[in-house]
């Protein structure tokens, strides 16, 4: 039986799962501005609203950068600059953003 309804869950999920975008590095290339001017800086902090260490995301898994962004989206997480990059950034636009930043290739903008 629970096999019988970890199946069923399976399957109901599916659809759900295959609708998430799948990201591509290449097109991110277009869409990266936002992003190093910060965290392509090594050590760099911000001072607004206060004196905060931006982290490097180069190399960070592709799946911890799509829920950043979404959190920061949505507000739980809280930073003002943030929250209008990620506003401004479709689900498309957030995968995008972690294939390029999660793989290989070390570029700048």
């Amino acid at each position: 039986m629970k096999t019988i309804l970890g199946f069923m869950l399976l399957l109901a999920a599916g659809p759900a799962l295959s609708q998430a975008p799948v990201g591509n590095a290449e097109a991110a290339k277009s869409k990266i501005s936002m992003c190093a001017g910060c965290h392509g800086i090594p050590d760099y902090k911000t001072a607004f609203p206060h004196v905060y260490h931006v982290p490097m995301i180069t190399g960070q898994q592709p799946v911890y950068i799509v829920n950043a962004l979404a959190a920061y989206k949505s507000g739980a997480r809280s930073h003002p600059s943030m929250r209008a990059i990620a506003q401004s950034l479709s689900a498309q636009d957030m995968a995008d953003l972690a294939a390029y930043y999660s793989s290989e290739h070390k570029e700048r903008p």
